[in-house]
């Protein structure tokens, strides 16, 4: 069943990504009218989530919000199909890297590096940072079931030199590099919400207390690792500019959550600025009525 939805559905996706932007977003405000005004898809969700990080506006104010977030949801999955067949001189040109010189200096410490950055803007289209710097590229991603559209996606997003390593293997992979002096990037999208089994730490997002990835910072400490923020701004629709910052480059003298504590605090910045640009359809908050009663635990 899987090679079949594969066989039938991929050449018309392949199709799809070949047609100019233009069309492309002219097919996206086709979209955003099904998706919104018809599907409605995670509606409820979506507004609940705003309502709960913006307790201060109105219902109008909400919606607003909603019906712009859905304008770029469906941009940003016209943009994820694009990818099959984006070349690197129309990726470049969309997709600015405003201070590289920053990586760069870092990776003189002789230092890998971690990059943390959340669901905002285009994230996937990082793909094309490796170009531009010397250090060696992974980012982590999750497998989709289908294997044969799992492999596709793996290529598209790998073409510029990102290898794209399993949540589960980023650690060995990790590790790996350590062990064999290979200075390394590591992409890591930290805002997702944990499984409550495997939650080490508590914190407010947002005014929302909700359990915290803390693997960045874990890693950073483990094995001696800078860490940077990407701070990624839509300059206009489908062209996007990303501006690095230093969360640290020594980890070993931040206390226990403060490098954690810093990531959420640059992404709600990005966030407040632009709430409309943040993946809302994620259910962030679904695990906020189980948490302790003290935020540091």
């Amino acid at each position: 069943m899987n090679f079949l939805v594969y066989i039938l559905v991929y050449p018309i996706i392949w199709l799809i990504s070949l047609l100019p932007f233009r069309i492309l977003y002219g097919l996206s405000d086709i979209l955003y009218l099904l998706v919104y005004y018809v599907i409605g898809y995670r509606k409820k969700v979506v507004f609940n989530n705003l309502k709960l990080a913006f307790p201060e506006k109105s219902e109008k104010e909400i919606t607003e919000i909603s019906k712009k977030f859905y304008r770029h949801f469906v941009d940003i999955f016209i943009e994820m199909i694009k990818s099959f067949s984006i070349s690197e001189k129309e990726l470049n040109k969309r997709y600015i890297y405003k201070n590289i010189d920053l990586l760069q200096e870092l990776y003189k410490d002789g230092k890998s590096l971690i990059l943390m950055f959340g669901h905002y803007a285009n994230w996937e289209w990082i793909i094309g940072l490796t170009q531009f710097i010397d250090y060696k590229g992974y980012a982590a991603f999750t497998k989709i079931n289908n294997k044969y559209f799992n492999r596709k996606i793996l290529k598209s997003r790998q073409q510029f030199g990102v290898q794209l390593k399993p949540t589960s293997k980023i650690i060995q992979e990790i590790d790996r590099n350590q062990t064999k002096n290979i200075q390394a990037i590591y992409g890591l999208l930290s805002d997702q919400s944990p499984q409550l089994s495997k939650t080490f730490y508590w914190s407010e997002f947002l005014g929302v207390k909700v359990p915290i990835h803390t693997g960045a910072e874990m890693l950073a400490k483990k094995y001696d690792l800078n860490i940077a923020f990407v701070d990624i701004e839509k300059v206009k629709r489908g062209f996007y500019e990303c501006t690095f910052s230093l969360i640290t480059n020594d980890a070993s003298k931040h206390p226990a959550h403060e490098l954690t504590n810093l990531y959420l605090e640059k992404t709600e910045n990005q966030i407040h600025q632009h709430p409309e640009y943040y993946f809302w359809t994620h259910k962030r908050f679904k695990h906020k009525d189980k948490a302790p009663k003290s935020i540091d635990n």
